[in-house]
């Protein structure tokens, strides 16, 4: 698991997320909290896209080999991807949020 076009697919969409994210700040569109909430939400994002591609693929050939791990993989990619995404951010508004709690402290 994790290797070949998965990796690749969750890498490139993780970086690209996260260079937009980094711009973003630079630029003052972002605050300290949003950032850290966004590179959590492109963290898992990243993660989802590479294990739904890879059990899409999975179960798209399980149904329909060939044409099936195609659409497997893209349905897969995006599910995971989604999920990911509402996990990280879920999960970077409680970093952020401990953070200015400490921070007041």
């Amino acid at each position: 698991m994790l290797q070949g076009g998965s990796l690749w697919t969750g890498l490139i969409a993780g970086a690209v997320n996260q260079i937009q994210d980094h711009k973003k700040l630079r630029n003052g569109h972002l605050d300290k909290n949003q950032y850290t909430t966004g590179t959590t939400k492109n963290m898992t994002g990243t993660l989802g896209i590479m294990a739904g591609v890879e059990y899409g693929a999975m179960l798209g050939t399980a149904i329909f080999p060939g044409v099936g791990t195609a659409v497997g993989s893209v349905a897969g990619a995006i599910v995971g991807g989604q999920l990911g995404h509402s996990v990280g951010h879920q999960l970077g508004n409680m970093v952020s949020s401990q953070m200015v709690v400490n921070r007041k402290a």
